[in-house]
């Protein structure tokens, strides 16, 4: 099986859509908010994978171009930000303060935890951008010398729980203000997070893409600071 499949240049790509498809099936018949489609699919993925013996190099040989669509896909998302723009013009000061409060002390919590378990300045910088979106962790990581590989893992897992979880944090701190959901969203878990928001409604959703690109570059120009600390 493994000598069939590693040379393949379609096994990873094909491995990645169809685990995704099964896990939306799923999802639709399970309905329940702990059956996230991502991370089904990573977890239907990662079993072929270890079942195959295909090794990691060669199952990303071909599935890396799915990253590729991470980029545009977080562009798209500027049009539902344009359709309320009149409410973000009139919201702004509150939206950033609110973004910047939640980068802030994401990178804070990172620091102490970083600190309480004793880890090493390259395992520090790998965890700092674990909250904003693929793109600009990945290169965020790499800039300051933390384990790329793990950045990814750490993006995923946080995307994924804040899409779980997102609507009972809300609930049980009576966050009911669309857009302060939509930054707390947005803020903290990117755009798995922010595929929940655009459910909830469309404000929530073009406020935490906002958050998205706002977040982003609030991360990268503080996470050399916070580095530097360490």
């Amino acid at each position: 099986m493994r000598e069939f499949l590693t040379p393949s240049s379609f096994f990873g790509i094909t491995l990645s859509l169809v685990s995704y498809i099964i896990a939306l099936t799923l999802k639709k018949k399970i309905r329940s908010s702990l059956f996230n489609p991502l991370l089904i699919a990573i977890i239907m993925t990662a079993a072929v994978v270890l079942l195959t013996g295909v090794d990691y190099e060669s199952y990303n040989s071909s599935a890396k171009y799915l990253s590729f669509l991470l980029t545009p896909a977080t562009v798209c998302l500027a049009l539902p930000l344009y359709k309320q723009i009149d409410r973000l013009k009139k919201n702004a000061i509150a939206i950033f303060a609110g973004i910047f409060a939640g980068v802030v002390s994401g990178m804070v919590s990172i620091f102490l935890l970083s600190r309480l378990f004793h880890f090493s300045k390259a395992e520090f910088v790998t965890f700092l951008p674990k909250s904003i979106t693929t793109a600009i962790g990945l290169s965020v990581s790499e800039e300051l010398g933390g384990y790329v590989s793990i950045t990814v893992a750490a993006i995923v897992l946080t995307g994924v729980l804040g899409n779980i979880i997102c609507e009972s944090v809300l609930k049980l701190f009576r966050i009911e203000d669309r857009i302060a959901k939509g930054a707390a969203i947005g803020t903290a878990s990117h755009a798995i997070g922010t595929s929940k928001a655009m459910q909830i409604g469309e404000i929530e959703g073009a406020i935490s893409s906002l958050s998205i690109v706002t977040a982003g570059i609030m991360t990268v120009l503080l996470a050399g600071i916070f580095a530097g600390l360490y």
